[in-house]
């Protein structure tokens, strides 16, 4: 274990949306190539507690960890990408900041003392950053927002302060910025860069590194006059221009040196790096043997970030079977029973999506019941499993009035709230969050896929599969051929005589990693493409 840890710092400039966290998860990959033990952190200036009650369509997707933290989908880059496991530890909003100094001064553990950001805030943000001091040689850190936004400041003074304190052989400051290319003039323009560079120094931090994101090629000229007016080192102008696929962006990096530059910079020792893997897998993705179209039926479809860890899991699962899988967005709202078949009928696999509430509830309810009674593959996930589930109960098992509590209260709610739900009036942190185990019947779908008895998977939901209707259902055709190892919830549903019909109460995207990617989506985009294959 390293008596200490090098810390690198990731800010960005200019605008949001330029890819800190796909710069911060390039950058852990290529250290961890090298045989170092890298971790990162994303700390987010809102002032939300995290991100669980927030909509999905102004934040995108809610990524949950194996500890049951809500969190930034930036998390979710740094899982697929470094291929660990994150925590609560791996996160921190202002909000929490803010939350947890306030909490102490009512108790009066500060005696008194007039509670201010300086130094009670920002020694707040640094114990935080220094969380896994001593675990890993290097901690990333990633600082959301853009450098001059007002919420940023804590967050930049607390690096600042860290930075002075462990010295500079310790830390290392990258700042991405936007070079954009004007088509009028015909040219790069470095001015943004020059003015995000020169906010970001206000604060006094001096970067080490900038990386510039760029439609066009950053030529030497360009590179020599940003690295000038900005006090970089040139070899550290490095350009980050867009990629065909996220996944190339480590590759595109060590191409640039970024890796040699970032090691001699913080007195790392320079191994070998071993990409030969991932390159075999960007390959896949870029050039594969087939393709699928697969439909991912939603009611958040409009922003395409609310599926972000669904998406990526199926780049991964489409790369071990060397397939493309084409995702056409389909709105649940406007799926009714006579225009399933037009929706639906020349798809190789449909997904049903999580999500809460009624709204599209019965257009996914009409969905299912097309792709069940023409042997569609179908995998449904959260909510997509329990629409499933309702489904079901009212078209096979004769309960027509079959729903869940979440939309209407009756008497045959075949999903229903958990004991310890009932009465809740908090919503944010909780639900059934985090990690749980779940035992696999042998024989089964879901068996087969994970080809283990007993796993373990991610959860966020509040609903549950009522047992008081599991024998009548299972009585009809219905499996449960997941359960947690109590017996007493139903964590996987699947059709024995269905081509490939599973439907899960967890979120298996969040576990789908980068070259390795999830049992269930790589055996449902198999049963997708052996559809398409009889085509």
């Amino acid at each position: 274990m390293p008596k200490t840890s090098k810390y690198i710092f990731i800010t960005g400039g200019v605008l949001s949306s330029l890819g800190k966290g796909i710069a911060s998860a390039s950058i852990g990959l290529l250290l961890k190539q090298r045989g170092f033990a890298v971790t990162i952190l994303k700390f987010d200036p809102y002032i939300n507690v995290d991100p669980g009650t927030m909509n999905p369509f102004q934040h995108g997707e809610v990524y949950v960890t194996d500890d049951g933290a809500e969190t930034d989908l930036d998390l979710g880059h740094y899982e697929r990408y470094l291929d660990e496991s994150m925590s609560r530890k791996n996160t921190a909003t202002a909000g929490q900041v803010y939350y947890d100094v306030i909490t102490r001064e009512r108790r009066g553990e500060y005696l008194g003392k007039t509670v201010q950001v300086i130094p009670h805030i920002t020694d707040e943000i640094k114990a935080r950053m220094q969380a896994f001091h001593g675990v890993y040689d290097v901690v990333i850190i990633e600082i959301g927002g853009t450098v001059g936004d007002i919420e940023s400041l804590p967050f930049l003074e607390a690096s600042r302060q860290l930075g002075l304190e462990l010295g500079k052989n310790n830390v290392l400051n990258v700042h991405l910025t936007y070079v954009p290319f004007i088509r009028s003039a015909g040219e790069l323009k470095t001015k943004p860069s020059q003015h995000s560079v020169k906010t970001l120094m206000e604060h006094g931090i001096m970067p080490d590194i900038l990386l510039c994101r760029a439609e066009q090629k950053i030529d030497k000229d360009i590179r020599q006059k940003i690295a000038l007016f900005c006090n970089v080192e040139e070899r550290s102008v490095i350009e980050a221009l867009d990629a065909e696929s996220i996944y190339e962006v480590p590759m595109m990096f060590a191409r640039r040196g970024l890796d040699d530059i970032v090691c001699e910079k913080l007195g790392l020792k320079r191994s070998q790096i071993d990409l030969e893997t991932w390159a075999r897998f960007v390959h896949r993705i870029k050039s594969p043997k087939y393709h699928i179209t697969i439909g991912l039926v939603g009611k958040y479809v409009r922003y395409k970030d609310s599926y972000k860890s669904i998406t990526e899991a199926f780049i991964h699962a489409g790369a071990v079977n060397n397939t493309k899988v084409v995702v056409r967005w389909i709105d649940s709202e406007a799926i009714t029973q006579e225009t399933a078949a037009e929706q639906l009928a020349d798809l190789h696999g449909i997904l049903v999506a999580p999500g809460f509430g009624s709204r599209g509830v019965e257009g996914k309810i009409n969905a299912i019941q097309y792709v069940r009674e023409n042997g569609i593959p179908f995998f449904g996930i959260c909510l997509g499993m329990q629409c499933a589930v309702i489904e079901f109960a009212r078209n096979v098992a004769g309960i027509a009035e079959a729903n869940s509590s979440e939309f209407k209260k009756g008497k045959f709610n075949v999903i229903d709230l958990m004991h310890d739900q009932q009465g809740v009036v908090d919503k944010g942190g909780t639900m059934r969050l985090g990690a749980y185990p779940c035992s696999l019947e042998a024989g089964s779908k879901a068996f087969a896929a994970y080809k283990y008895e007993h796993i373990s998977e991610r959860h966020r939901h509040r609903y549950e599969f009522n047992n008081d209707f599991r024998e009548l259902l299972e009585s009809h055709g219905l499996k449960c051929s997941g359960v947690s190892p109590d017996g007493h919830l139903v964590e996987i549903i699947e059709l024995a005589k269905h081509p490939w019909f599973v439907g899960v109460q967890f979120h298996p995207e969040l576990k789908s990693r980068a070259v390795t990617g999830h049992p269930l989506f790589t055996a449902f985009v198999k049963a997708s493409l052996k559809r398409a294959l009889k085509e």
